[in-house]
């Protein structure tokens, strides 16, 4: 959060009604921390705030918040503005949303979105549950072996803006095939008449979309990456990978493992983000089953 302002002094300002200067310095702010200051307000504030911030950074919020609050949001906003916040989130965030969310609403916003990105969004909710293809995005740069890297980089400047990561560039041919990868920094260590496919990495390590996202992460893990490709069976790419969604995956299974060590319910929340009384509702159904055991024997 900006330095100068702490939560209550933003509280201050949305509960005297000074909501100028309140926009004015959420524009500012990182949308993690304002995602952090709109789970402390209730619903009627909650909606009064998100509907300050401007298109974009409305959906980089709308993305970090807890699916309850982006459900309340959801019901609370028009259909014009569910189509523009869903069109312009990544799809792995707009997936992990849905499968969060009641049929009803699913279909409301699936109805609402743009007719790419509502296939886009179908396709990848029929890949197994955690397996690469449902945690990937299909926001990548994609390039041309015959591509010179002057022409690689006029292609990033010009779609870039919108990929989740463009530090890794992947080479396909024209069935999607992929056969390599280059990163920035190869195209910044190279002459711009130079061809993509003279410098590209053909060794590449990838995942395929049916793999699970444990052996994923352990990838990850072991080759020090940043993102990692998916394919499918017949090695086109369909999307990617990127390091964020591995910490998500990492802080799921640690969750699953720590509440299996400690005999208790599986969580929606992670470990760290649940409460103490969840906590300790989750853990009583063991509780009882163990005692009503030891009582049996």
């Amino acid at each position: 959060m900006q330095e100068n302002f702490s939560m209550e002094e933003l509280m201050d300002l949305l509960f005297t009604r000074q909501f100028r200067k309140l926009k004015d310095i959420l524009t500012e702010m990182n949308e993690v921390d304002i995602a952090t200051f709109i789970e402390e307000l209730d619903s009627e504030k909650t909606v009064v705030v998100f509907r300050m911030l401007p298109k974009e950074l409305a959906s980089d919020v709308f993305a970090c918040l807890e699916v309850d609050k982006q459900e309340h949001i959801i019901n609370s906003i028009t259909d014009y503005e569910l189509g523009t916040i869903v069109d312009d989130l990544f799809v792995d965030d707009a997936v992990d949303m849905l499968e969060e969310l009641p049929a009803s609403v699913v279909k409301r916003v699936l109805k609402n979105a743009r007719p790419d990105t509502r296939k886009l969004i179908n396709q990848f909710l029929n890949y197994p549950d955690n397996s690469a293809g449902s945690i990937m995005t299909a926001e990548y740069v994609g390039l041309k072996q015959s591509m010179t890297v002057e022409q690689a980089f006029a292609y990033i400047r010009k779609n870039g803006v919108d990929k989740e990561t463009i530090y890794t560039c992947y080479v396909m041919d024209e069935k999607r095939r992929l056969e390599g990868v280059v990163t920035v920094k190869d195209l910044l260590m190279n002459p711009y008449e130079e061809v993509i496919g003279n410098i590209m990495d053909t060794h590449v390590i990838k995942a395929f979309t049916t793999e699970d996202q444990e052996e994923v992460a352990d990838s990850f893990q072991k080759y020090d990456l940043l993102s990692l490709p998916v394919v499918d069976h017949e090695e086109r790419l369909v999307g990617i990978v990127t390091v964020d969604d591995v910490v998500d995956v990492m802080e799921q299974e640690a969750t699953e493992d720590f509440e299996k060590m400690a005999a208790m319910l599986p969580s929606e929340k992670p470990y760290l983000k649940t409460g103490v009384f969840q906590l300790a509702k989750n853990r009583i159904a063991w509780l009882l089953i163990l005692m009503v055991s030891s009582m049996i024997t």
